[in-house]
């Protein structure tokens, strides 16, 4: 198996977790915030996707699908138009708000379709790439893909925890 067949194999696992942790929540249950400086799922389940989307469209060298697919006007969060959530103060938290489950999986599922199509582009020799000159040692392409990875699937648990947080506190 080769690295991105790997790497895709656990893009996908991304993909399902995030249908699994908002599938059926009505949008109480995707704004609730477990105390008042937590995240509820809408936020982290938005968080991840704009990471993904931000971090994987810079590597490449591609748009981001937030602001080419109107991403940023459907959600219509008041926010700066480039903004990931890195860093939200509780009140920006709260900014973050949606009626659908399905307007999350959508977007989530747009970003993933344009990462898939950059993981299939990659030869071996890329994933030693720097993508990122701001640190040191400097960011490679594969070390970038596996930050994004590891961020979306803690993210993507805490999602799912907080789900069940509401969902107990529902019954």
């Amino acid at each position: 198996m080769h690295a991105k067949d790997i790497l895709i194999e656990a893009y996908g696992r991304i993909q399902e977790e995030v249908h699994a942790a908002v599938e059926d929540l009505d949008p109480d249950g995707l704004n609730a915030r477990p105390a008042d400086d937590a995240n509820s799922v809408a936020w982290l389940v938005w968080h991840l996707t704009r990471v993904q989307d931000d971090h994987v469209a810079d590597a490449f060298g591609l748009d981001q699908v937030w602001l080419t697919g109107e991403w940023e006007k459907r959600f219509g969060l008041g926010l700066p138009r480039l903004d990931t959530g890195y860093g939200h103060s509780p009140a920006k938290v709260a900014k973050v708000r949606v009626d659908s489950p399905d307007l999350l999986t959508g977007y989530y599922d747009a970003v993933h379709e344009q990462t898939l199509g950059a993981l299939r582009s990659l030869a071996a020799k890329d994933l030693e790439r720097i993508v990122d000159e701001n640190w040191d040692p400097p960011v490679t392409l594969g070390a970038r893909l596996v930050s994004v990875l590891s961020d979306d699937l803690q993210h993507v648990g805490q999602a799912a925890y907080a789900r069940g947080l509401v969902q107990s506190a529902a019954s």
